[in-house]
């Protein structure tokens, strides 16, 4: 028993440990983003700088989605691409053995969007304060809707905040960001991301053609050379997502296409506002407790 107890400490001490470096990290590419400015020096930053304080690695790939982007966008190899006035969702993850932190701000440069940057924060802070030991997913989700359509917006309701796990960024329970019949009941020592997503547009998003992020969610003997190298490259991301720019493999698109098509690749196209409306994110990872929780990423 005394073991357990230890071990769950140690688990409990890594989330803290990802949660503070993540949160330092965020405040630094905060300052750095400006109009003129690149996505890819920003992205290159944030994936550096958490290794640099003691992170083990990136949870996932920094997302950088602007304007009507709502989630998956990050910049390609080489890509030049600059910030002009734009909303900027900066969604960065970082791990400490597996155990990951994950969070999201909404930075406005058109200074135009102060009400849609507001909805998401302030549907975070609800949920933040909904969250307690035996508390339903579904009650986290009607302070998200309320919230939001305070500010006479609407919650994206396909996106969804989600639990954590070791090396799964993507694990049960999911989040809703609107309102639902019944949800799963939460526990003290639960760890979730909350991520109220607001739009000005229909509140729902959907595939666009740009896909840089990929996750290995399978294992099975490949026969093509191209492939089996690809295979051996991923290995330590673990079933972490990763970057496509992040990868030196010859014959790079045809391994992951010929991965993919095993179904050992999965693959995250950018998600957009289906109506093009802008939209705004706002995140945090918590630790359930028994009357309240414990912010890991502020």
């Amino acid at each position: 028993m005394a073991d357990k107890v230890k071990e769950i400490e140690e688990i409990i001490e890594k989330y803290l440990k990802a949660g503070k470096i993540l949160s330092q990290v965020r405040s630094e590419a905060k300052d750095r983003i400006k109009v003129g400015v690149s996505l890819l020096e920003i992205a290159e930053f944030v994936e550096n700088r958490a290794v640099e304080l003691g992170a083990d690695g990136s949870a996932f790939p920094c997302n950088i989605s602007r304007n009507d982007e709502a989630a998956h966008a990050t910049p390609y190899a080489g890509e030049e691409t600059v910030f002009g006035e734009d909303v900027i969702k900066l969604d960065l993850g970082v791990h400490v053995d597996g155990y990951i932190a994950d969070s999201a701000i909404t930075m406005d440069l058109s200074g135009k969007y102060t009400e849609l940057v507001n909805a998401s924060r302030d549907a975070l802070d609800a949920a933040i304060d909904t969250v307690k030991n035996g508390v339903t997913t579904a009650d986290i989700a009607a302070s998200i809707e309320d919230a939001i359509l305070d500010h006479d917006l609407k919650p994206v309701g396909n996106l969804t905040g989600h639990g954590l796990a070791q090396y799964i960024p993507h694990a049960p329970p999911s989040v809703p960001n609107r309102r639902v019949s019944s949800g799963a009941e939460l526990h003290t020592g639960d760890i979730i991301a909350i991520e109220p997503f607001a739009t000005d547009g229909a509140g729902k998003v959907v595939d666009g053609t740009l896909t840089e992020i990929f996750q290995v969610v399978n294992k099975k003997p490949v026969r093509l050379p191209a492939a089996r190298v690809l295979l051996k490259e991923l290995a330590p991301y673990r079933t972490l997502p990763f970057a496509k720019r992040w990868l030196k493999t010859p014959q790079l698109d045809f391994a992951l296409m010929q991965l993919e098509k095993a179904g050992i690749v999965h693959s995250y196209p950018v998600l957009k506002e289906v109506a093009g409306g802008m939209v705004s994110q706002a995140e945090h990872t918590l630790i359930v407790m028994d009357d309240g929780c414990q912010v890991t990423t502020k």
